[in-house]
């Protein structure tokens, strides 16, 4: 019997998903072990804890294990992957494959075939590979710069159209719902949250601003099909770098979901798949978001 052992390692969190042949045995959760985002005891206790667990939950030995696969940000930064090198050669059997956390969630999707995937959730991030296993990605660049259909960019485009909103002298269920959450008195109140430094979680508004769109509130719905859009135009990059060169000019990617916006923020996946259906009539979308730790595990058990 071989056991296979799949990481997803966030920057918040870390998923760990132990395996055999056919079957999943075992999931965990624990803490981040990313050195750029923890301490190194605080990563080592993390882990220590996810074995035990998958351990007392499964009856395997980590030292039974074939291959590991982690996805991980940072793939490129010798502190992330140096520790982790060292951290499961200590602790795990077989051989590590090291991946970015972009490729295993590709994976998930298209198991090393040609594909796109839309990432949104905090930030946004679109990533795809072409038929010759080329990588290609657009976005990515930060909550600054890009970050198009995000948790962070719905909840700040959603109050620049709250105040756009007061300057016409329109109504929207925005500006209570607003109030309500961050708990203040009235619009000077947000104002001066808004412009704090460092600046709150803007990505806690997507909730309120869903809620209210739900509710019929149009100056809501609008943003969340902006968010759409602008995430469409980059997911049409990223289509576009993956089908140049391929052998049938009429070929197009399928195109795949991963992350709390594209799960849970409805209006702004239809939005976009809307607008990607306009530029490509023939374009077909995977139903339902992928988890990027099967990916992983497809990975583990390829052994590549």
């Amino acid at each position: 019997m071989s056991y296979f052992l799949a990481i997803d390692a966030g920057g918040t969190k870390t998923d760990y998903l132990l395996a055999d042949e056919t079957n999943e045995l075992a999931r965990v959760r624990t803490g981040t072990i990313k050195r750029m985002r923890t301490d190194a005891d605080t990563a080592a206790s993390n882990l220590d804890k996810a074995l035990k667990d998958l351990t007392a939950i499964s009856g395997v030995s980590m030292q039974s294990i074939s291959y590991t696969c982690i996805g991980t940000a940072g793939i490129t930064v010798p502190l992330v992957t140096d520790w982790l090198r060292e951290a499961f050669a200590a602790r795990v059997g077989g051989k590590l494959i090291l991946l970015g956390d972009v490729e295993i969630a590709l994976d998930a999707a298209f198991f090393g075939k040609p594909g796109v995937l839309a990432i949104a959730g905090t930030g946004s991030n679109v990533a795809g590979r072409d038929a010759a296993g080329n990588l290609h990605g657009a976005g990515g660049h930060g909550p600054a710069l890009a970050d198009q259909g995000s948790g962070h960019r719905i909840g700040h485009e959603a109050l620049r159209a709250l105040f756009r909103a007061i300057d016409n002298e329109q109504t929207t269920s925005l500006l209570p719902a607003v109030l309500d959450l961050w708990k203040l008195a009235g619009v000077d109140d947000i104002v001066a949250k808004a412009n704090e430094l460092p600046p709150p979680d803007f990505s806690r508004l997507t909730e309120v601003v869903l809620q209210c769109a739900e509710q019929g509130d149009t100056v809501a719905a609008e943003v969340l099909k902006q968010q759409g859009e602008e995430l469409a135009e980059v997911v049409s990059l990223v289509m576009r770098k993956v089908m140049r060169g391929a052998a049938d000019s009429s070929w197009v990617p399928t195109v795949a979901f991963t992350g709390s916006i594209m799960e849970k923020v409805l209006p702004v996946r239809i939005a976009l798949i809307a607008a990607l259906e306009r530029e490509y009539p023939a374009v077909q979308t995977i139903a339902g978001t992928v988890d990027p730790i099967s990916g992983a595990l497809w990975r583990a058990r390829s052994g590549r």
